[in-house]
């Protein structure tokens, strides 16, 4: 599943992820079974800042200029066994959906619905019922799809040209970098997790290696799989190198990686996106049985990612022949004293 509540705890001999998703899309036609028609206001995009999959949909969201026609809405960063839930909003109640928990929305799609209550979700206003959960189609058809309402100058994460070497590389790095420090954080066992960590460290230095030569993972713009391996990058010091034990090294000792990140961190629509405050309360809250004491750790130091990259050494035009998103909307900002 992508993030999401889990009532029986997170750790499992060798971690599988549950891929079963309600995989309707929202299209230009939308009168296929199970497509919906694309209209601006008609949905609610729910996400958390805290959660990497979610984390995706709000930069391409933000990027194509689609904060009108694809209005938000934000769960707190932790959530109970059975749901994710509107902590930020007064009276912990959705102000659009009038739900204090996102379950409620899965419920009206699905009496009972049997699995975890995961973010991102696109809900139908009119009928607050959940459209889809399925996170990696949902992005691209937010490229695709909803280009009638994309900003000028939006840039073209999906290029059609680019799309099969895309769609290889955007699958290693969700299935080895994405999903592969969730394997190492999960791991009951020790051979899983070795086997785990090892995998993960394998595409980590493959990543060095490609991005040593071209400033972005297709070459010279910026693509959806930039977007898909930056929210895995931007947790992995806060985070995964600790509590999931993803320990070799730091992504400051890996010098390719680590200015690609700070590249991307600095250029509208991704650093602006990330709370790490909020990063961190999830993942060391929510986690009782890898961190039972729920302690949140109060470093690492952030000041870094602020400093300078060098990457435009390298060439290429960040937004090939679009421009960056404007400042961000005064509803959707990220607290200063939650970013560097």
């Amino acid at each position: 599943m992508a993030e999401g509540s889990k009532g029986k705890g997170y750790v499992e001999p060798s971690f599988e992820r549950d891929t079963r998703y309600i995989n309707d899309r929202i299209t230009t036609r939308g009168d296929g079974e199970g497509e919906w028609p694309v209209e601006a206001g008609r949905y609610r995009l729910v996400a958390a800042r805290a959660c990497p999959w979610a984390n995706r949909a709000i930069i391409v969201r933000r990027l194509l200029g689609l904060e009108d026609a694809l209005p938000m809405g934000l769960c707190g960063p932790t959530h109970d066994e059975d749901s994710w839930t509107f902590d930020l909003d007064p009276g912990g109640v959705d102000p659009v959906l009038g739900i204090p928990r996102l379950k409620d929305a899965y419920e009206k799609r699905q009496p009972g619905y049997p699995r975890g209550i995961t973010v991102p979700a696109v809900v139908d206003v009119p009928t607050g019922q959940v459209v889809t959960n399925d996170f990696a189609p949902l992005t691209l058809d937010l490229s695709t799809q909803w280009t009638a309402f994309h900003r000028d100058g939006a840039p073209d994460l999906y290029p059609e040209a680019l799309r099969d070497e895309m769609d290889e590389v955007m699958q290693r790095v969700y299935t080895e970098v994405n999903n592969g420090v969730y394997r190492c954080g999960f791991a009951g066992e020790q051979e899983a997790y070795d086997a785990a960590y090892d995998r993960l460290f394998t595409a980590l230095d493959w990543l060095e290696e490609r991005l040593a030569s071209r400033r972005f993972l297709m070459g010279d713009t910026i693509t959806e799989a930039d977007v898909r391996l930056f929210t895995t990058l931007v947790r992995f010091d806060p985070v995964y190198h600790g509590h999931f034990k993803c320990n070799r090294s730091t992504l400051g000792e890996l010098p390719v990686l680590w200015a690609y990140a700070r590249d991307l961190f600095q250029t509208p629509g991704f650093g602006d996106t990330v709370d790490f405050v909020q990063i961190k309360r999830h993942y060391y809250v929510v986690h009782h049985d890898i961190n039972p004491t729920g302690i949140v750790p109060k470093g690492p130091d952030l000041s870094g990612w602020l400093t300078a990259h060098g990457r435009e050494e390298l060439g290429g035009r960040p937004f090939g022949d679009g421009t960056p998103p404007g400042p961000v909307r005064e509803d959707e900002r990220v607290p200063a004293e939650h970013q560097p």
